[in-house]
C-alpha cells in the first residue's frame, strides 16, 4: 500500500463516488434530521478543508475540517471505504487535520458523530486522539442520535 493524504476538491470526479458513499451511508444509519454530513457544495465552502487520502492514485479515505471562528474548527466528513478500514487511515485525516489546525492557530477542535454502535469505532478512534465528550457547539442542539466530542489543542 503506497498511501498519500493531500488536500483536494471534492467535487472531482473520482471523489464524488466517495462522498456519495458516506452520504448514502449516514442516511441509512440515522433518522433525517439528525444527518449531519455535508454534501458535496458544501464541502467545497471557503471555509473548508478538505482531504482525500489515495491508495496508488485510488481515493480511499476523506475528511474536511471546517472553520468555526474564534480559534474553533470542527472536524467533517470522515469516511473510509469498507475494504480499507482498520489499516489507519482514519489515523492518517486525524492526524492531517490535527496538523492543518495546529499551523491555524486553532485552540480547539470539536466534532459531531453518531451516538449508535455503528458509530463505536469512531469515536474510539477520536478518544484515542484527546477528544472528549461535550455538549453542542457552533449550530448544533441536542440530538440523541449525535455524540458531541472536543479536544483542546495548544497554541503553537
Amino acid at each position: 500500500m503506497s498511501v498519500a493524504v493531500t488536500i483536494e476538491d471534492p467535487a472531482a470526479p473520482e471523489i464524488v463516488d466517495l462522498l456519495e458513499t458516506h452520504l448514502t451511508l449516514m442516511r441509512s444509519t440515522t433518522p433525517p434530521e439528525s444527518v449531519h454530513a455535508l454534501d458535496i457544495e458544501a464541502l467545497r465552502a471557503a471555509d473548508i478543508a478538505f482531504w482525500t487520502v489515495r491508495d496508488d492514485g485510488a481515493v480511499i479515505g476523506c475528511g474536511a475540517m471546517k472553520a468555526l471562528g474564534g480559534g474553533h474548527g470542527e472536524i467533517k466528513s470522515m469516511h473510509v471505504r469498507t475494504a480499507h478500514r482498520g489499516l489507519g487511515i482514519a489515523d492518517l485525516l486525524v492526524k492531517a487535520v490535527l496538523a492543518e489546525a495546529g499551523r491555524r492557530g486553532y485552540t480547539r477542535l470539536s466534532l459531531e458523530t453518531g451516538s449508535t454502535d455503528h458509530f463505536a469505532a469512531a469515536r474510539r478512534l477520536y478518544a484515542r486522539y484527546g477528544f472528549a465528550e461535550c455538549g453542542p457547539f457552533g449550530d448544533y442542539t441536542h440530538d440523541p442520535h449525535s455524540t458531541f466530542m472536543t479536544k483542546a489543542l495548544e497554541a503553537v
